[in-house]
């Protein structure tokens, strides 16, 4: 079972995650989530752990039980703008400030953050995988991030969103061969496999 909370000498904490940093198409999602003291359950873990079922399942779970929960959409505009490592920080800075409770230490997954936020924060590797807070906030992104990929793919189904969620897989790039980009496109990456990252 994950650990439920950071050794934060009793402060209000925020687990915060991101998804889609990795996609060729779509916005970043962040969550950010505080769960009560009292929350447990066996099954929470890593999204990238669980099988689509479970993960909509827990992301009841979490929205009936937490303390507070945001999620904030980056799109890929503003990747191209401000690069995706940004545009991750912008959306879990953003996602924090819509909490409807103040946090007092942020629960960061992965090995750095940026932020104008006046709180503290820790950083985790791997800490979805660890803490159920962070967990909680993974399966909030990675749920919402897919059903708006869902959405979208009724717009462009040749690019099978559906299916790969805009990761790119062969036929995701073989579609952009083909078909060219849409608007959902992230410029600024390699969307070809023979092109070279800048």
């Amino acid at each position: 079972m994950l650990a439920p909370f950071f050794k934060s000498a009793d402060l209000l904490e925020c687990g915060c995650d991101e998804a889609g940093r990795g996609c060729l198409a779509g916005p970043v999602v962040a969550a950010a989530v505080i769960l009560k003291p009292d929350f447990q359950n066996y099954i929470l873990n890593d999204s990238k752990q669980l099988t689509e079922r479970q993960r909509n399942h827990l992301r009841s779970v979490i929205e009936e039980n937490a303390l507070a929960f945001s999620v904030s959409f980056v799109d890929n505009q503003t990747i191209d703008r401000i690069n995706i490592l940004n545009a991750s920080f912008l959306a879990m800075e953003n996602a924090v400030k819509n909490l409807s409770v103040k946090p007092e230490l942020l629960l960061i997954d992965g090995n750095r953050f940026h932020t104008s936020l006046d709180i503290q924060y820790v950083c985790i590797i791997k800490g979805d995988a660890k803490m159920m807070s962070i967990a909680a906030a993974s399966i909030l992104a990675k749920t919402y991030r897919d059903a708006y990929m869902e959405k979208i793919d009724l717009e462009f189904p040749a690019y099978q969103w559906a299916k790969n969620k805009g990761y790119p897989v062969m036929e995701h790039r073989q579609a952009i061969k083909q078909y060219g980009i849409t608007p959902h496109h992230r410029k600024s990456f390699a969307l070809l496999a023979e092109e070279t990252l800048f």
